[in-house]
């Protein structure tokens, strides 16, 4: 058990969980993980970045992104995929991994990657953030620069997906009041406010 807090937010897709998160971080000056762990897991790995962003939150293979080939090669020829390990999974451990030894380095945000289930052992302040569909709607669509029904359409995909990923690591309730013992509504506080609350509970 670690002395210092981490905290770990989980998130609806166009809620703003990253912002809240990257405020909160700054404000506190402590270090985020959010995309960055991609970035690492792909390094890690040896495989593009684009390859582990593909597979990230997501239970989702497919034929040629789905496993470790060779990485960062061409290979004509694919292995049994009964003795492979699919490329999601593998991600997921690597994820794992480094998420555990960020928490013993010391205070920290982490968001999404089912970090409050890896770090149930640690010193964790766990919070689910959500918002307003229509909200997160007109976030989602000003931010790809696509209309809102085809934001609307990413959000139900991506969140789906976020579920589905989340409950079959975990056997939790993704998103749950069960699950997350602080439920914050960023449509309702606003960005800033939402981070005073966080920053509040932390330094409590």
């Amino acid at each position: 058990m670690t002395t210092h807090k981490i905290i770990t937010i989980g998130r609806q897709f166009g809620s703003g969980g990253h912002e809240i998160g990257n405020l909160l971080a700054t404000r506190l000056d402590i270090p985020l993980y959010d995309n960055n762990l991609v970035r690492m897991v792909a390094k890690k790995l040896d495989i593009r970045e684009e390859t582990a962003q593909a597979v990230d939150e997501t239970m989702i293979n497919n034929f040629l992104s789905g496993y470790i080939l060779a990485p960062m090669e061409e290979s004509s020829k694919l292995p049994d995929a009964d003795v492979i390990q699919p490329l999601n999974e593998q991600v997921h451990e690597m994820q794992t991994e480094i998420i555990r030894k960020f928490a013993d380095r010391g205070s920290c945000v982490i968001v999404g990657r089912c970090a409050d289930y890896v770090l149930k052992d640690y010193n964790c302040i766990n919070v689910f953030i959500c918002a307003d569909r229509q909200e997160r709607i007109n976030r989602i669509a000003k931010r790809y620069g696509m209309s809102e029904r085809k934001a609307a359409d990413k959000i139900r995909k991506i969140d789906r997906e976020r579920k589905y990923y989340y409950e079959s690591h975990t056997g939790r309730e993704w998103g749950s009041t069960d699950t997350y013992p602080i439920v914050l509504n960023a449509s309702r506080l606003g960005i800033e406010k939402t981070v005073d609350v966080l920053e509040m509970i932390y330094k409590a």
